[in-house]
């Protein structure tokens, strides 16, 4: 299974997917809260925040558009459920089984995913920005490089940085994880770690005789090296911020 992670997402504007016309069935919702046994409810667009859903059983509900931020799911079963573009910003899935489940256009923006188990899931156009303990067997390491982008665009440098060596766990050769990690790592004041990216990307970019990619990580270094220079007046915004420009670039020398 591959994440199409596109550039609305790096964006944070979601998708919104075409629901069918239906809504949420109250009585369900209240079996659910009661019970935590909603097997195949249809719980579409229902207000669940910060709800308290340890355990339950979802299997095949339809959720999409339901409001789940925040809730406690850890350990649920959400095999087979819908829930496309619903919000589980924040939310606690850690252990819970969404084998098969339907997540296009979900929210899940810090949603902690330790544990959990995502075969088979449909995850197109979800945002997944700051999303805790994601499988690395939910994408490719290009779907982790454009990740570890949005992270850095968002100052989470430190998030883009994990996102980056899951990268080039799966891919040693990805040159621009280096380039990219190298503006991370420069921005959290690491100069001698973001020197060494910056020159590996270069050397990468020259084996793959990409003139462009070679000239990119050379100018990289300059401004790394002008950074560190405390002789040198340095740009607010950081590395990051003045090499944004570069990301369209950065994106396109990736593939």
């Amino acid at each position: 299974m591959k994440l199409r992670i596109l550039a609305t997402a790096l964006l944070f504007t979601t998708i919104s997917p075409t629901f069918p016309a239906t809504a949420e069935n109250l009585q369900h919702t209240r079996e659910l809260l009661s019970t935590g046994q909603c097997q195949e409810c249809e719980l579409s667009g229902a207000g669940l925040v910060l709800a308290n859903l340890s355990g339950a059983n979802l299997k095949g509900a339809n959720l999409a558009g339901a409001n789940l931020s925040r809730a406690n799911l850890t350990g649920a079963d959400l095999t087979g459920a819908n829930l496309a573009g619903t919000s589980l910003f924040g939310a606690n899935l850690t252990g819970a089984d969404l084998t098969g489940a339907n997540l296009a256009g979900t929210d899940l923006r810090s949603a902690y995913l330790s544990n959990a188990t995502l075969l088979g899931v449909d995850l197109s156009n979800a945002i997944l920005i700051g999303a805790i303990g994601l499988p690395t067997y939910t994408g490719s390491a290009e779907d982790f490089y454009r990740l570890g982008i949005a992270e850095a665009q968002a100052g989470n440098y430190r998030n883009a940085i994990d996102y980056y060596n899951r990268a080039l766990a799966m891919k040693p050769d990805l040159a621009a994880a280096y380039f990219a990690r190298s503006m991370a790592k420069g921005d959290l004041n690491n100069y001698v770690g973001a020197l060494e990216d910056a020159e590996i990307a270069r050397q990468l970019y020259a084996s793959l005789g990409s003139a462009e990619g070679e000239e990119l990580s050379e100018q990289l270094g300059e401004v790394i090296e002008a950074r560190r220079n405390p002789a040198q007046p340095k740009q607010k915004g950081g590395i990051m911020a003045a090499l944004g420009s570069l990301l369209p670039t950065l994106l396109r020398l990736a593939f």
